[in-house]
């Protein structure tokens, strides 16, 4: 309910050397009053001020913890209502505690994402800015948390704005001519108006669902699944890329028999790269379950390494594990060349568009493992030498009702063309108007909302 003090852990789980409770809500003050007890006794609760002090037990008397306190009275706060912030010692049992005892005097334990929530629907933020938050909480990479930061100061919104600004002004057009309907002066001017749809509404639409794939690749990130025959050097590409020793690696064929998955920054792309067991015939009962493993990871992976012995050669099993991979965007990629006399020849595995040319790389003695990065980001980002300058990542969300706005302007343009009448133009160009609402929060349903918020941590 509107009139709920809500109450959450907002660190992380774990021990820390704080950890933060957070109370939002008219009865937050009054709550805090009740268990802490500042060393100063004069203490008057100025807002935005830190005081020390203990949580005590109201009825029991007992101290639960030595914490530093604040209140921050309300409009300026994250909920824009009165907020309360206690500072503990960063151990679980600690803050349950004090977590527990605020229950008990009557606040409501948080939704997810519930303090955000109340941000947004109390004016402070639109819902492209809410929505960053999550982008900033399970950004893997600087360039990620760059534009999740960027959307957080108002980008999108500012684009989409724009755009809600002019479509808002044609409207005003089309409805006097719907009332006026008589005039003998041609109130729509349909070539000069299919125009500014075309320069005012459909360029910068087609241009944010441009971005909406790179915010996906910079958000999301991308799965790279590193394939071949056993003993080719899957695992010590693995360690190198990571500059750790995250997998095994002997001269025993089948050492892996199991994915294994880490997470790499490549320019800013967060790719998960992925080492697989090596696929080979007559494998044992364990082995060939992480083979099985392995094939699955291919079907889902953005791209695969397809690697080869480069002192061995290409042979029959190499040409057979690649026809099966062949359909995948991949990177082929020869290891061992310290140990190979001369260049592998690749011609027998026959052609694939998606193929570049062979990388050569020793994962042993880290040569060709920057070539080969920069080879994965090429690959991913379309070869593109930079990104847009302005911090704007759509998420999935955007994306399908930017699409939804752009049909929108498509059709309105071309009942412009054909010479429609103004009461059916309005109908496109309030559909337009109403997918860009949706994104800045203006008419999102709450049953959205509810998904949108559902997706952030508590304390959130």
């Amino acid at each position: 309910m509107e009139s709920d003090t809500i109450a959450a852990i907002s660190t992380p789980p774990g021990s820390g050397g704080i950890g933060v409770i957070r109370m939002s809500g008219p009865h937050s003050l009054s709550h805090l009053q009740a268990i802490f007890q500042p060393k100063d006794k004069g203490c008057s609760f100025d807002s935005h001020r830190l005081y020390y002090g203990h949580i005590v037990h109201p009825r029991k008397g007992k101290i639960l913890d030595e914490v530093l306190a604040v209140f921050m009275a309300a409009p300026k706060t994250y909920t824009r209502e009165d907020v309360v912030e206690i500072h503990c010692h960063g151990n679980f049992l600690v803050l349950q505690a004090v977590l527990e005892l605020l229950v008990s005097l009557g606040v409501r334990l948080a939704d997810p994402g519930e303090f955000t929530k109340l941000a947004f629907l109390n004016g402070r933020i639109d819902l492209t800015r809410a929505e960053a938050v999550i982008d900033i909480l399970s950004a893997r990479t600087r360039k990620g948390m760059d534009l999740a930061m960027g959307q957080l100061g108002g980008t999108l919104y500012q684009r989409v704005d724009t755009i809600r600004s002019s479509l808002v002004r044609m409207r005003a057009v089309v409805e006097v001519a719907i009332d006026f309907p008589d005039e003998d002066v041609e109130i729509v001017d349909h070539s000069a108006l299919s125009s500014e749809v075309t320069d005012e509404v459909i360029a910068p639409l087609e241009h944010l669902l441009r971005q909406a794939e790179e915010g996906r690749i910079f958000r999301e990130g991308i799965s790279v699944v590193i394939v071949g025959l056993p003993n080719v050097g899957k695992s010590s590409l693995l360690n190198t890329l990571l500059q750790e020793e995250r997998a095994l690696v002997t001269a025993i064929p089948g050492t892996t028999r199991d994915t294994i998955e880490e997470y790499l920054d490549i320019q800013g792309v967060p790719v998960r790269i992925v080492d697989t067991a090596g696929i080979r015939q007559g494998a044992g009962e364990v082995e060939e379950m992480g083979i099985q493993r392995a094939r699955k990871q291919i079907d889902l992976a953005d791209l695969v390494l397809f690697m080869l012995d480069a002192q061995r050669g290409v042979g029959e099993d190499d040409q057979q594990l690649f026809a099966t991979v062949r359909h995948k965007p991949l990177l082929l990629v020869a290891n061992k060349i310290d140990l190979a006399d001369q260049e592998l020849d690749i011609a027998s595995l026959g052609s694939s568009k998606e193929a570049h040319a062979l990388l050569q790389i020793s994962a042993k003695q880290q040569r060709g493992i920057e070539e080969l990065k920069q080879a994965i980001f090429t690959t991913v980002t379309g070869d593109r030498t930079q990104w847009e300058e302005e911090g704007c990542a759509p998420n999935i969300r955007h994306k399908d009702a930017l699409q939804r706005a752009n049909d929108a302007a498509v059709r309105l343009k071309q009942g412009l063309r054909e010479g429609m009448t103004s009461d059916l133009l309005a109908i496109d160009l309030q559909d337009c108007l109403d997918q860009l609402n949706a994104i800045v929060g203006i008419t999102t349903t709450e049953d959205v909302l509810d998904v949108i918020f559902e997706q952030f941590c508590l304390g959130k």
